[in-house]
């Protein structure tokens, strides 16, 4: 909005022209999202703890849990708010790869504060089912997916990281693919929502790897000396990623350990599918595993978990997810924090090598 309204008064005001470059539009993205956070953080804990909307803590899980028990939840409001609105301010708004991610994380917030609702306000401890969950993500996600086969001129070959020049021309079969990564890391960033700031840290990160990549993808030049894949437009997906990022960083001042508010399913939903998106529409889906290993080793754990105790009547784990697993070794709760994020931080390093390794 900002960037339409102010910046085509550059040619009477040559100080506007900073509204053509991505790069002063992510930074105040990244600002803005921030001190929304930050001012509107307090109030809506409040506003939570007033009408009671408090987390509900499994009767299964680690018995240190149950002091989190009606802890205010549902703060992915205020994260979901915090991307969306920079974005409407500092992107160019007539680029469709940004409503493709706006969508995403609007639809898969949508499904996560139903999810929430039923659970914090009805009381239904299971909310809402699997199937229809599943159901719901995947319709918001082909409807993503068909749009950028058929809707724009886009580029359906996936890239292969480390090789130089690969690539696999998926044709129609983008559109399962593209489901896939964008509901499959929807539901690993949820199932990591865990512990204080577990899971908003990694996202924090990721999104900062693919702020990165996606400018590098937009930028004719770059990409061409990268040898990466050119996706002209793409770079205007900095500015969500940075709106997330200022998101993040804002939300995690309240929810780092001891946590004042839990994101709940209407944040950890979208933040994961935002991802898998800007994954999507960068050709970097691929790099999504590396970006996210935090979230892949989460869901895997849970993966290995139910198989091998289906197949045996025994467990891997002490708990899956796995940083439950360290929770019921005796680490502490701030411990594996930190060093999920540290590795976070070390898979982020590995998948920016990868632009330069080809």
């Amino acid at each position: 909005m900002l960037y339409h309204l102010l910046y085509p008064l550059h040619v009477d005001y040559p100080i506007f022209n900073v509204f053509r470059y991505i790069t002063f539009r992510t930074i105040y993205a990244v600002l803005t999202a921030m001190v929304l956070a930050f001012a509107l953080g307090p109030w809506l804990i409040r506003t939570l703890s007033r009408y009671q909307i408090g987390q509900v803590v499994r009767d299964d899980g680690p018995e240190r849990h149950y002091v989190k028990k009606g802890t205010p939840t549902m703060g992915g409001v205020l994260i979901v708010f915090a991307i969306v609105v920079p974005t409407l301010l500092w992107a160019d708004l007539t680029n469709p790869y940004v409503w493709v991610v706006l969508v995403t994380v609007l639809g898969f917030g949508a499904i996560g504060f139903w999810d929430d609702y039923l659970k914090v306000v009805k009381k239904d401890p299971k909310g809402l089912s699997a199937r229809h969950k599943f159901l719901m993500q995947s319709l918001v996600a082909g409807a993503v997916a068909a749009y950028l086969y058929f809707g724009v001129d886009f580029d359906t070959a996936l890239a292969v990281p480390f090789l130089k020049g690969t690539t696999i021309e998926m044709g129609w079969l983008f559109i399962p693919f593209a489901i896939l990564v964008i509901v499959g890391a929807s539901n690993a960033v949820n199932l990591t929502d865990g512990l204080d700031g577990l899971a908003i840290g990694p996202v924090m990160i990721a999104a900062g790897t693919y702020l990165i990549i996606v400018y590098l993808s937009g930028h004719s030049k770059f990409s061409a000396y990268l040898q990466i894949p050119h996706i002209p437009g793409s770079g205007e997906l900095a500015i969500i990623c940075g709106a997330m990022v200022g998101a993040a960083m804002g939300f995690l001042w309240f929810n780092t350990y001891p946590a004042s508010v839990f994101m709940g399913d209407v944040g950890s939903l979208p933040l994961g599918a935002a991802l898998g998106a800007i994954a999507v529409t960068s050709k970097h889906e691929l790099l999504l595993v590396l970006v996210g290993g935090i979230f892949v080793m989460e869901t895997v754990s849970v993966i290995w978990q139910v198989g091998y105790f289906k197949a045996t009547g025994k467990r891997i784990f002490l708990m899956a997810p796995i940083h439950h697993h360290f929770e019921l070794k005796g680490w502490q709760e701030p411990k594996i924090i930190v060093r999920f994020w540290i590795i976070s931080i070390v898979l982020a390093l590995l998948a920016l090598s990868t632009l330069k390794l080809r």
